[in-house]
């Protein structure tokens, strides 16, 4: 396509939209992005062309009619929140337009006493929290930019971290969604009250899928009472050590909200030691807090290990740290992947790990890589012991070589069916996910 017909075509796109969002600045051109949103929608986009521009629908409703705008003329979308996770997964293929979720972003309802939240997918997570604290209340999830990152865009990603230990992940917690269809329609799954219901588990299916089979609009999420007090005990020293604490912990009637094992280099740039580190948080009343905190440091210390309890503003740092030190900025040279080994052989993996992290109970983790090989090489390691590696964040050069997801499953045929059937025209966010759905 030529200049000027590629001109022409842009303001197709953005007069229509325009048309649907009578509102000032709903509509920005691509010429009119900062340079470094530029930059991030870039580095998600597997293209020399750009987008056309992005769209900030302000309703549901208006999210809808510009879906199935783009639905009517196969316009590819690219959906986001705050786009603080958009380079995530894999390259989205020839995008027309990207549609921000950022401005639908109301409180709906709070029920205190049901425990349960139910917000529009654009709200920042840092700004639900604080709403919900003012109830003594929390969400229990840490995602990997909690003051950007937005509720949808949290659950599109499946992006949790540490307190899966004691709380579960993102799907463990979402009770009901509202989505926009491929075709602009507005669906719901699932309600706003704790309980299980018969059928299709929508909300487990769209957890995860990376903007791929609808666009979340409203969420519903279970919430828990903020605990009391919290400490948290850290041990570091030998892998043998490490790994006979850690099977201690698993196997004792201790209660931790968050155990994760780090990497040498990562309990070094912490400044917490030398050799492999087990951090657990304890989070409840303050005598079973003391107790706990302390019976795991006496393990430790039986086993030679070196320990010490952190607490307060301390604790608050550490664990604002831990994810910021894996993360790479998006315009980093570094890799970031998102592992998952059996519990069992968690230590031994971390061992042979540089830079990163794995939650003790799920065998889940993170890690910051430097290369391709140290990619593929890591991805046959977890793969032996029955996991996998998929790439979250790296350079567009580098995931236009690498396959993110290596997936080695035989569901593939599933996955593509279950996407003919939510998005036939393949205009959300087409080549993101596994096996360039």
């Amino acid at each position: 396509m030529n200049a000027m017909s590629n001109e022409k075509t842009q303001t197709v796109y953005a007069s229509t939209l325009a048309s649907i969002i009578n509102t000032e600045n709903a509509v920005l051109p691509w010429e009119n992005l900062e340079p470094s949103q530029q930059q991030r929608i870039q580095q998600a986009i597997d293209s020399k062309s750009h987008p056309s521009c992005i769209v900030y629908p302000h309703t549901q409703a208006e999210l809808a009619a510009v879906i199935a705008t783009a639905n009517r003329n196969k316009w590819r979308v690219l959906p986001c929140g705050n786009a603080s996770k958009i380079n995530w997964g894999g390259l989205a293929k020839n995008i027309d337009i990207v549609v921000s979720t950022e401005r639908i972003n109301q409180l709906i309802e709070h029920a205190v006493g049901d425990l349960t939240v139910t917000v529009e997918a654009g709200m920042k997570f840092a700004h639900l929290q604080e709403i919900l604290a003012k109830s003594r209340q929390t969400l229990a999830l840490d995602p990997a930019t909690p003051t950007s990152a937005t509720i949808g865009g949290i659950v599109a990603t499946g992006d949790t971290g540490s307190l899966r230990q004691r709380y579960g992940g993102v799907r463990d917690q979402l009770l009901g969604i509202t989505f926009i269809r491929a075709d602009g329609q507005i669906a719901k799954a699932g309600g706003r009250v704790v309980k299980n219901v018969a059928g299709y588990d929508l909300m487990k299916l769209f957890t995860g899928s990376y903007g791929t089979l609808g666009i979340i609009s409203q969420v519903t999420f279970r919430v828990y009472p903020l605990p009391e007090t919290s400490a948290t005990v850290i041990l570091t020293g030998k892998a043998e050590a490490i790994s006979q604490a850690a099977t201690i912990l698993q196997g004792s009637e201790l209660t931790p909200t968050q155990a994760d094992l780090l990497s040498n280099k990562l309990v070094y740039n912490l400044g917490l030691g030398e050799g492999l580190g087990l951090i657990t948080r304890f989070q409840s009343i303050n005598e079973s807090v003391k107790e706990q905190s302390n019976r795991l440091l006496a393990i430790g210390q039986q086993l030679g290990l070196d320990g010490t309890i952190c607490s307060a503003e301390n604790e608050a740092y550490l664990w604002q740290r831990l994810p910021e030190q894996i993360h790479a900025d998006v315009t980093n040279s570094l890799i970031t992947c998102k592992i998952g080994v059996l519990p069992t052989t968690a230590v031994e993996v971390i061992n042979q790990i540089e830079m990163g992290l794995i939650h003790l109970s799920s065998g889940l983790g993170l890690v910051s890589l430097e290369n391709e090989s140290q990619v593929l090489n890591l991805r046959d390691l977890c793969q032996s012991n029955y996991g996998f590696l998929s790439v979250l964040a790296a350079p567009v050069e580098i995931k236009k070589r690498l396959d993110a997801w290596g997936y080695t499953g035989n569901a593939l045929h599933i996955m593509r069916g279950i996407k003919e059937q939510f998005d036939g025209n393949y205009i959300l966010s087409p080549g993101r996910f596994v096996g360039g759905i």
